[in-house]
């Protein structure tokens, strides 16, 4: 049986491997960056939470 050889194409020097690594950094980086954006807002709600009680405010506010 014979095999049929491929014509030999102009391929991409970047591997599947890249690409999943530059995905990641991409992805990572968003992330951060929104982590960073809200990281103001999550200290003011975490200060706001602190004043009203924490868990031990059940009776106070229903």
């Amino acid at each position: 049986m014979k095999r049929c050889k491929r014509a030999r194409t102009a391929r991409s020097a970047v591997s599947g491997r890249q690409v999943l690594l530059a995905q990641a950094v991409l992805v990572g980086g968003l992330a951060l960056t929104l982590f960073l954006k809200e990281l103001p807002g999550v200290v003011r709600e975490l200060r706001i939470y602190r004043m009203t009680g924490g868990l031990r405010a059940n009776r106070r506010y229903p």
